[in-house]
């Protein structure tokens, strides 16, 4: 899969001028090779390896994070730039996802192609509008502010991370203008392998949402609607559940981190001890 992706980020018509894929063992990237790709590892953790990214990339002026299975549109670090270029408040950006197979099955490489080649760019490479945060599987940070207040991601949250991305650009957006962009496009290909077990998620469904809400970074008028809506939605079909998720593990996961809540003992670091 990251050999695809790292594909069609050379398909971009503004090359990057960096590439660094973050891993933890080399197990993690067989034949993933490619000229001028930095490969650097780090312990294993998202929030981990989003911030040995940012060390390595300390003197760049942008850095774009994308996950292993997103597919950017030939013209997103175009549109990326021009953005950045004509907004100087602008401190974060993320891009249009046309499809979002984390929301779903899942996508092939294929059907993302395909969704790429039918997809029609706005005129104007510029177009974004605010919005509430970066998502993590296409965001874009302005380094000079993460520099100048010491922004860094959380690494309270471990592993998958759920919502270290909405901590993450929510505090950097204190500091600047976050953006949506109409022009830099991608798909998202949510694929299911390497995930988080069901009852680990589950637990950071709920776990997280409160714990960012204590710190400041996630109101808590989205923090309790959100581990309410993910507790009801698991509730509801764990008896029916899709092919593609362990709702019963993620239930379990969340009355446990209601259940922590209730004694005082939630924290997002528990999800270390399922």
């Amino acid at each position: 899969m990251l050999a695809e992706t790292l594909a069609e980020i050379g398909r971009q018509r503004r090359a990057p001028d960096r590439v660094i894929v973050c891993h933890v063992s080399p197990e993690d990237v067989p034949g993933a090779a490619a000229p001028g790709v930095e490969f650097l590892t780090a312990p294993a953790g998202l929030p981990r390896q989003r911030n040995a990214i940012l060390d390595a990339a300390h003197d760049c002026d942008v850095v774009l994070f994308l996950d292993d299975d997103f597919l950017p549109a030939p013209d997103y670090l175009a549109a990326t730039e021009a953005v950045f270029t004509a907004r100087p408040d602008a401190v974060v950006t993320d891009g249009t996802v046309i499809a979002d197979g984390a929301k779903g099955p899942g996508l092939t490489v294929a059907e993302g192609r395909a969704l790429l080649a039918a997809d029609r760019p706005p005129p104007d490479p510029t177009a974004c509008a605010p919005h509430f945060n970066g998502y993590g599987c296409n965001m874009a940070v302005r380094m000079a502010p993460v520099r100048t207040h010491g922004v860094r991601v959380d690494e309270a949250l471990p592993l998958y991370a759920w919502y270290e991305d909405i901590d993450f650009t929510r505090r950097l957006g204190r500091h600047g203008a976050i953006l949506r962009l109409e022009g830099a496009r991608g798909v998202h290909l949510g694929v299911k392998s390497g995930r988080v077990p069901g009852r680990r998620l589950g637990y950071s469904q709920v776990a997280n949402p409160i714990y960012l809400a204590r710190k400041g970074s996630f109101p808590w008028g989205h923090a309790l609607p959100s581990a309410l809506r993910h507790l009801a939605m698991n509730a509801a079909r764990a008896a029916w559940p899709e092919p593609h998720v362990d709702r019963a593990g993620r239930l379990g996961g969340n009355l446990l981190a209601v259940w922590d809540l209730l004694r005082g003992r939630a924290s997002p670091e528990r999800v270390l001890e399922l």
